[in-house]
């Protein structure tokens, strides 16, 4: 036979055994002597021994009690363990924030801050997937992220866009290629050449694959590499092309034999969004990595600026 045990009860096997009384270990539960003394009698029937002795001394434990008293006393933490971690959720101290993010943002951008963002909370843990933009709202949408960091143009669709960062794809070549010497030049030529690309995984990959079959054409990896820098070692030792973020590849054309072409193509310019569901409905935690992102491309806006930097991006496409 099942025996179901009543919290109350496991609290007041405890106060009376630790107070040695059955008087006072009804006054810790806040219970009346009666209504303790009929709870003890019931949870020993149901036992089918009993766990007390009882004196004019007062109460003491019989063995069946003992070994009772240390499952209580176990049950009772992992209880108050429970209630003070479920507070930690309410209180938007602890918890999960789930983030989906395109190519550009999950390489370029993430690393950094969210290094920032977990050494401040240390009991919150980020799930992290990279996706295409359009993919990204979606998740966004259907409630599989909560925190979206999407170049798909805002639109209405019950979401909220924030705006993030600004960003361009751009032509990778080495310096002796015969675009190397091109200021500009429109992707459907770099077809003619082979590419290296990222794993068939990352969203830049579908959406360069997505880009040469819209014009009709075949895009040849010669081969995939796991990072930015890897691609761009592969450029600098002749094997392909490669089109990656810019912010990337100025990372590598000091100390490396490459060059930066620009690409004509309107969505070789993106510019990026947070998106979620309900900013104000989010977890604290949540929300306050919302606003590190927000700082972070601040910052960044700023460094920009003290640079003065030739390029500054105004249109928006949807990719990866």
């Amino acid at each position: 036979m099942t025996t179901h045990f009543d919290f109350t009860d496991l609290q007041l096997v405890v106060n009376v055994a630790t107070a040695r009384s059955l008087t006072k270990g009804a006054e810790r539960s806040f219970l009346s002597l009666p209504a303790a003394s009929g709870r003890v009698k019931n949870l020993e029937q149901r036992l089918g021994t009993p766990i007390f002795f009882r004196s004019s001394q007062g109460v003491t434990l019989t063995p069946a009690g003992d070994a009772f008293l240390r499952h209580a006393r176990v049950v009772m933490r992992q209880l108050e363990h429970l209630r003070g971690e479920m507070r930690e959720f309410a209180c938007g101290i602890k918890g999960l924030v789930k983030v989906c993010a395109n190519t550009t943002a999950m390489n370029e951008f993430m690393p950094n801050i969210l290094a920032r963002y977990l050494s401040a909370h240390a009991d919150v843990n980020v799930e992290l997937r990279e996706r295409l933009s359009h993919q990204v709202v979606k998740a966004v949408l259907e409630g599989v992220a909560d925190i979206g960091i999407t170049a798909a143009p805002a639109q209405d669709r019950g979401l909220e866009f924030i705006p993030y960062r600004s960003d361009r794809l751009v032509l990778v070549t080495r310096e002796d290629h015969a675009l190397a010497s091109r200021a500009r030049v429109d992707f459907e030529e770099t077809l003619e050449y082979g590419y290296i690309g990222l794993p068939e995984s990352s969203a830049i990959h579908a959406f360069l694959l997505q880009a040469a079959e819209e014009l009709g054409r075949g895009l040849r990896f010669r081969v995939e590499v796991s990072n930015f820098e890897a691609v761009c070692r592969m450029i600098a030792a002749g094997v392909g092309l490669g089109v990656i973020p810019h912010t990337a590849a100025l990372r590598y054309v000091q100390g490396l034999p490459i060059r930066i072409v620009e690409l004509n193509n309107a969505w070789a310019v993106r510019r990026l969004h947070i998106c979620v569901r309900e900013l104000a409905r989010l977890p604290v935690f949540a929300q306050q990595l919302v606003q590190l992102l927000q700082e972070d491309a601040n910052e960044a806006d700023d460094a920009r600026g003290r640079l003065a930097p030739s390029f500054q991006p105004s249109d928006i496409g949807e990719h990866s």
